[in-house]
């Protein structure tokens, strides 16, 4: 499972923290609410991957975790499927936090979470809508992530 949201997925990683079978990756915005989300965070067998982004960070950044941190460990932990926890609220239009994502770094993420279903779990991904505040920047958002997995 992959969360790219501004909000920690504090829930997901309790339900996955002793599950050797499924792991949890996430970049979010630290500090800000739930609170948990710290790069510490690892679960019971090494397979909590937490990757925070910083107040006023944008789409380099999310980027640079993806690609030094998150891709890494899910090639070598070789899913036979992907859920993707799609929320839009680090979008920079949005009003809740302070990430400065852009649609492209959306398309880009999904783009690069299919190559990985495409190399190990023959290209199974489910997507689940988590959230986004500002009307445009969730509509243009989810619409790069879904033309995305539509592979457009």
């Amino acid at each position: 499972m992959v969360d790219f949201d501004v909000h920690h997925g504090n829930g997901s990683q309790d339900i996955f923290w002793s599950d050797r079978t499924v792991m949890y990756a996430s970049t979010h915005q630290m500090p800000l609410y739930p609170g948990t989300g710290a790069v510490t965070e690892r679960g019971e067998h090494n397979t909590i991957v937490n990757a925070p982004l910083r107040p006023g960070d944008g789409g380099e950044q999310f980027r640079a975790a993806f690609d030094n941190v998150i891709l890494p460990r899910l090639r070598d932990f070789r899913p036979d499927l992907i859920v993707i926890s799609a929320g839009f609220d680090a979008h920079m239009r949005d009003p809740l936090a302070n990430l400065n994502l852009l649609e492209s770094d959306f398309d880009w993420a999904t783009r690069k979470l299919m190559e990985i279903a495409d190399a190990h779990a023959e290209g199974r991904v489910v997507s689940v809508l988590e959230g986004g505040y500002d009307l445009e920047g969730l509509a243009n958002s989810a619409a790069a992530h879904v033309t995305a997995l539509m592979r457009a």
